[in-house]
This record gives C-alpha cells, sequence and structure tokens, in this order.
C-alpha cells in the first residue's frame, strides 16, 4: 500500500510513530497544535535516529532521508493523509473532536485510528461523521521499538478499514494482533495485574520495589512492574487502571493503588520528570536516564 500517513499529537508516542512510519519510506505527517512540543519531536526524533546511526543499524544517509520524510505542521488544514493516527490527550471528546475536523478536510475514504491505549473504541464512534472508518491501533511505549500493535475493532468498524490497518502494521514492520473492543483491549487487561498486584504487596510492606523488580527480572520479564510503569509514565498508567475500574463497574481487583494515586498527585511520574517509583537523574551528555 502506498499510503500518505498524519500522526495527530508530536509527544512520546506520537513522535515515535512518526518515525516508524518514516523510517519504512511512507511520507508522514506530525501534527502538534503546539510549536514547543514540535520542536521537541524534532530533536527526540533526530537523537533517536542518531542512535540508530551510531549502532550502524543504518547509515546516515539513510537518518537524513527519514528525517526528512517527516513534515511537522501545527495547522490542521494541511492535514491532509489517507490514514490518521492520533496520540493525543487520552478523552473521548478530544478524539472525537479532531476526527472530525479531519474526516470535514479530507476523502470520504480516509481512515481514523486510536491510539489509545484503554477508552472504547466503540464510544468513540458513535460521534465520528464515519464511524466504519474509525479503528484502534495501539502501539507500545517506545512505538520504535516495540513491535506489537493492537488493531481494534469497534462495533461499527468496517472489515475492510480493519484490514487495512492490520496489514499497515506488517508494511511499519510491526506485529499485529487483531482483537475485539474491550476494556483494556487484551494487553492492558492481561497486564493490569502485573502492576496492581506488585503495588499491593509494597503498600502491604511484604516487599520493596527493588526486591519485587530484581525478581520478576530474574524471572525472565525483561522489566520489573516498577520500572516498567516508570518508562509508560504514571499518570498513563494510572488512567488505564482507573478506565478498567470504571468499566468493570469498580471491580476490586482493578481499583487503582492508593501508592500510584499519591505519586501522580505529587507530579512523580516516572522517567520523563525525573522521579517515580524510582529516580532518574539526566546523564552528563543529557542523554536517556539510568536508574538509580
Amino acid at each position: 500500500m502506498n499510503l500518505n500517513i498524519c500522526i495527530i499529537g508530536a509527544g512520546t508516542m506520537g513522535s515515535g510513530i512518526a518515525q516508524v512510519a518514516a523510517q519504512n519510506c511512507f511520507t508522514t505527517l506530525l501534527f502538534d497544535i503546539n510549536m514547543d512540543v514540535l520542536a521537541k519531536a524534532k530533536v527526540n526524533i533526530q537523537k533517536s535516529l542518531q542512535s540508530l546511526v551510531d549502532k550502524q543499524k543504518i547509515t546516515a544517509d539513510e537518518s537524513v532521508s527519514i528525517f526528512e520524510r517527516i513534515r511537522f505542521v501545527n495547522e490542521i488544514s494541511l492535514c491532509i493523509a489517507d490514514v490518521f493516527i492520533e496520540a493525543i490527550i487520552e478523552k473521548v471528546q478530544a478524539k472525537v473532536s479532531i476526527f472530525n475536523q479531519l474526516a470535514a478536510l479530507n476523502s470520504n475514504k480516509a481512515i481514523f485510528a486510536s491510539n489509545t491505549s484503554s477508552l472504547s473504541i466503540s464510544s468513540i464512534q458513535k460521534e465520528i461523521i464515519e464511524p466504519s472508518r474509525v479503528v484502534g491501533m495501539h502501539f507500545f511505549n517506545p512505538a520504535q521499538i516495540m513491535k506489537l500493535v493492537e488493531v481494534v475493532k469497534g462495533e461499527q468498524t468496517s472489515d475492510d478499514t480493519a484490514q487495512t490497518i492490520y496489514a499497515l502494521c506488517k508494511q511499519l514492520n510491526k506485529t499485529p494482533v487483531m482483537c475485539k473492543d474491550a476494556p483494556g483491549f487484551i494487553v492492558n487487561r492481561v497486564a493490569r495485574h502485573y502492576y496492581l498486584e506488585a503495588m499491593k504487596l509494597v503498600e502491604l510492606g511484604t516487599a520493596t520495589y527493588e526486591n519485587i523488580d530484581a525478581i520478576m527480572e530474574a524471572s525472565g520479564f525483561k522489566m520489573g512492574p516498577f520500572t516498567l510503569m516508570d518508562l509508560i509514565g504514571l499518570d498513563i498508567n494510572l488512567a488505564v487502571s482507573q478506565s478498567l475500574y470504571d468499566a468493570f463497574d469498580e471491580a476490586e481487583r482493578f481499583k487503582p493503588s492508593h501508592l500510584q494515586i499519591a505519586k501522580v498527585a505529587k507530579g512523580e511520574l516516572g522517567r520523563k520528570t525525573g522521579k517515580g517509583f524510582y529516580e532518574y537523574p539526566p546523564s552528563p551528555k543529557g542523554e536517556l536516564f539510568k536508574k538509580l
């Protein structure tokens, strides 16, 4: 497929998805209304590509070509594409609003994919002009590294839309998994207790963050739950827990942890703020944080 792709939202996920698209030879637009966010996205993508050059995974010339495939825009009128992938705030109305604005500007064949990790695709569809063209396309952080993408069919998603996105994932060198819309989809539903039970053990005084992470990593997990939550962002992780808790009528097994709630309230969100369950001072070169 020779599709033009537009990413809505230039934060960590949006810029990562834009890099993925450009690396796989797609003409890519990266849109955000905030010029500072766009500027930061440019720097982060360049750093990420330079890292690939340093590791000899791509050449310097390839890095330049990849970056040149991305056009950074802050005017929605410039967002003309075949596929839109939104990675904005986790609020249904915000996603509905941006999709409807884009639908008014684009072809009636354009596809609108949401990178939401927890909101119902079916709920988003209810207020969209063309609900059959709305689908979930849930990438995992960091998008330029993690292979899995959940392709989520809402109640009104057409088979053609779902299959187009499934095929696109493969072209992006990702591993797509098709699933029906349900709270937490597959990964967040299954993984929720990896986080919640770990925090419960700490709250009960049974073990420390470090103990639990060390044990889980020794058991074969790439990251312990606390290291992983710090990477994801405690605010994002908490929002998913709250979403499932609400969706399952406040079932005790999905109840958000007071430990995490308190940290989010203090602004201790993990790597992105320099402190979460662990502290992350910048390295001398201003590169990635290191776990203490």
